[in-house]
């Protein structure tokens, strides 16, 4: 009888939401793996936009002021969202799950692997937030090896007041919309950037980004970790990507497996195949029974 391949579950990052994997999914699903996905709570279907965003005509000074209604989800409630589609996978795949995080997605498979460890046969970063335990995502994008971002010239408002890190997916001016595009879809196609921009819910509750990482050794250091390294990236600079990969193996104790692309920070939308290809070998030469998870490098 043959071994069910192992199954994919794929978590979206901050303002986004499961359509990101769109292209990516049909990719993986045709050499015969489960894809399953899902809207995080306060993300897509589970959101509720400030009611400021929708008056015409449109008042900036509001939506910048205006209390988030979805101040109150936690990093918890995200976390144990993904750890239930992650059994709901395993029961497909004979146990076998490859867990994969876009971007502020990060912080919720980590602390996924640190729950079920015994249900994942791969983690994967995709330019992803893999922060070292007791830090935040907050923490690590202002220390000075993301300096160079562009997405917090996105934020509006102070996000304390609010109750979340909030940007504008509505109506907004010509440098605005640019400024959008070169953070998250520098070298996506004009016609796919206005599909992803439409699909943007404006909040990320604070509580995702004010948790620390809480890794250790023995849970989320027992499962292979995969770090897609996006070399063009302007919302997760690539200096930020390789100091985060290097804290983590330096504090964990084991190696990160790093792939490469030279994309901006969405290659689920510009390089659909290429990002496919990394994530069906990681599939095809599962770590799990290697000790130290040797370096592999690929381009």
């Amino acid at each position: 009888m043959s071994i069910p391949k192992a199954a994919f579950v794929l978590v979206h990052g901050g303002w986004h939401n499961q359509s990101t994997w769109d292209k990516v999914r049909p990719l993986l699903e045709a050499q015969g793996h489960a894809v399953l996905t899902l809207d995080l709570p306060g993300a897509g279907r589970n959101t509720t936009a400030p009611k400021s965003l929708a008056v015409r005509p449109f008042d900036l000074a509001a939506f910048s002021t205006e209390a988030s209604p979805i101040a109150g989800v936690t990093q918890g409630e995200r976390t144990q969202a993904v750890v239930e589609l992650v059994r709901r996978g395993a029961s497909l795949s004979d146990g076998k799950i490859i867990l994969v995080g876009h971007s502020a997605g990060g912080m919720t498979i980590s602390a996924v692997a640190e729950q079920v460890p015994d249900l994942l046969e791969a983690v994967v970063y995709l330019a992803g937030f893999m922060v070292s335990n007791g830090l935040s995502l907050l923490a690590m994008l202002q220390h000075e090896a993301m300096s160079s971002a562009l997405s917090p010239g996105l934020f509006v408002g102070d996000a304390r007041a609010i109750g979340a890190t909030r940007i504008n997916p509505g109506p907004a001016d010509e440098a605005y919309r640019s400024l959008l595009k070169a953070s998250f879809y520098a070298d996506v196609t004009d016609a796919d950037f206005a599909r992803a921009a439409a699909q943007l819910h404006c909040d990320e509750p604070n509580g995702g980004a004010l948790a620390p990482s809480e890794i250790t050794p023995e849970r989320f250091g027992s499962v292979p970790r995969h770090y897609i390294r996006t070399t063009e990236d302007c919302a997760v600079p690539l200096a930020g990507q390789d100091y985060m990969v290097a804290a983590v193996d330096g504090t964990i104790g084991s190696t990160t497996i790093t792939h490469t692309l030279a994309s901006s920070h969405s290659p689920f939308l510009s390089q659909p195949v290429a990002l496919s290809t990394i994530l069906l070998d990681i599939a095809a030469h599962s770590l799990a029974d290697q000790p130290g998870f040797a370096t592999r490098n690929t381009q």
